[in-house]
């Protein structure tokens, strides 16, 4: 890839990230803090400060996130580290730019409705930031030192933290409604971030029946980019040999295949389903640990089936 190439890839990425924490910024200013609900994370942490102490919220936000950050440097990594504080210092200006004009819920009187439109912009804002590798800071930086070592979505470990954070907030306010709403608030914004982030990971699987397999094998991987593996079958009612193609693509991916296919062959027989996850040669790496003992039995046992780190490093096709 050029070097224009990667300036443009990496300002469209300040783009979006800015955009992100704009949406969580209004979402939290505008619906949440007004109603006095405490979100968990460092916002929450803050909000503490401010309603028990009057402490600024943008201030306080800051100051915990650079502290956080000071101890994950070398665990998430300086380029994590470095968007990282841009994704601070942007949320807690934005933050202090719109908290003078809501003094007040935009929804009056109706705080279950306020906690429900929050939620749906925070976690949106989350979500697109991540997605543009970076972050909001707070409770995202701990998720990213998890999920940067297992399997544990980003959206569930905020909801793991944050639970622990707003139960303490009964300490302040000894109301249980304010618990039950900031529960409420991490569980919408954990599915939405995770929907968010997981829209352009999620895959589907095609099996492809056709007389004109060739051409549409050779289209796929030339046009779109994507491996084919050919099968061998019997169509039992005709008894007759068929080649089927099956292709794994991104979900975002299909309508290129479906294109592909129908400029081909019109009446080909395709079937479309969705698959859980697809890992290695083109798709996402499997982040789970092994004893050393353990893999060294894999390997001796079964060599042909274990992929070391070098193959997961070939970014090869079907």
């Amino acid at each position: 890839m050029s070097s224009k190439a990667k300036l443009l890839n990496t300002a469209q990425d300040y783009i979006f990230i800015v955009a992100g924490l704009a949406c969580y910024a209004f979402g939290f200013t505008a619906f949440i803090l007004p109603e006095k609900i405490v979100i968990g994370g460092v916002a929450g942490m803050a909000s503490l400060l401010y309603f028990k102490w009057g402490i600024n919220v943008a201030l306080s936000n800051y100051a915990i996130n650079i502290f956080l950050l000071i101890l994950a440097a070398k665990i998430v990594g300086w380029t994590f580290v470095k968007r990282t504080i841009f994704g601070t210092t942007v949320l807690s200006l934005l933050i202090a730019l719109f908290k003078p004009y809501f003094d007040s819920p935009l929804v009056e009187q109706q705080p279950f409705m306020s906690l429900i439109i929050g939620a749906l912009l925070c976690g949106f804002g989350i979500g697109l930031t991540f997605v543009h590798n970076g972050s909001s800071g707070g409770t995202d930086i701990i998720a990213a030192m998890v999920s940067k070592h297992s399997n544990v979505t980003i959206g569930r470990m905020i909801l793991y933290v944050d639970f622990m954070i707003i139960s303490s907030s009964y300490f302040l306010f000894h109301s249980l409604d304010k618990i039950v709403y900031g529960i409420l608030f991490i569980m919408i914004l954990s599915i939405v971030t995770d929907m968010v982030i997981n829209s352009n990971r999620q895959a589907v699987q095609f099996m492809i029946f056709s007389d004109k397999w060739e051409e549409i094998a050779d289209a796929i991987i030339r046009d779109a980019h994507r491996g084919c593996t050919v099968l061998k079958g019997v169509g039992w009612y005709t008894k007759n040999e068929v080649t089927m193609l099956m292709v794994m693509c991104r979900k975002i991916e299909s309508v290129t295949i479906f294109r592909i296919i129908k400029s081909i062959d019109k009446h080909a027989f395709v079937t479309q389903s969705k698959v859980n996850g697809v890992f290695g040669r083109g798709f996402d790496h499997v982040k789970v640990k092994m004893r050393k003992d353990i893999a060294g039995d894999i390997r001796h046992v079964h060599p042909q089936t274990y992929y070391g780190d070098e193959a997961s490093k070939n970014d090869t096709k079907q």
